[in-house]
């Protein structure tokens, strides 16, 4: 078995399994916070943002995303083989909509809600006015990344 074939595997199911955990938050989990008082969806969102920063997440999170990108770079010697384009349009799929996305809009958004005290108004304001609309629109969007960018790379597989 080809050590490219491997790598595009298990960026598949890396990134099946973001978009997975991405879903359930646009699906279920921002709603059923923004239906707390605010200080206790703050308090929640911030126990979760500390929580998520573990081996599990940020190995399959960070892993893909390391893995996409050695397997964007190597289209640049495959060019023409079959899937190529494919391999490429799903790597950056993930890199670019679920990984950079994360790192320019999530991550700064949720390190705005950390430094905030719960039951301050401030933070009230932040997580009904920005934070669960501008977080949660920047979440739909990183989880369609990487749908999008595992089915293209499905398709780099099967090609």
């Amino acid at each position: 078995m080809d050590f490219l074939y491997i790598l595009t595997f298990i960026s598949i199911l890396g990134c099946a399994l973001v978009a997975g955990i991405f879903f359930a938050f646009s699906t279920f989990v921002m709603k059923a916070l923004a239906k707390l008082i605010p200080s206790q969806g703050i308090e929640a969102m911030q126990n979760i943002n500390i929580t998520v920063l573990n081996p599990w997440f940020l190995g399959t999170f960070m892993g893909t995303a390391a893995i996409c990108l050695i397997l964007a770079v190597s289209t640049y010697w495959n060019w023409g083989q079959p899937g190529t384009y494919y391999l490429l349009t799903g790597s950056l799929f993930y890199f670019v909509g679920t990984f950079l996305v994360t790192i320019i809009f999530n991550v700064p958004m949720n390190n705005e809600l950390e430094r905030m005290v719960s039951k301050d108004e401030e933070a009230s304001t932040y997580w009904n006015n920005i934070y669960l609309t501008k977080w949660t629109f920047w979440n739909h969007f990183r989880t369609i990344a990487a749908l999008i960018g595992a089915i293209f790379l499905i398709i780099a597989l099967v090609k």
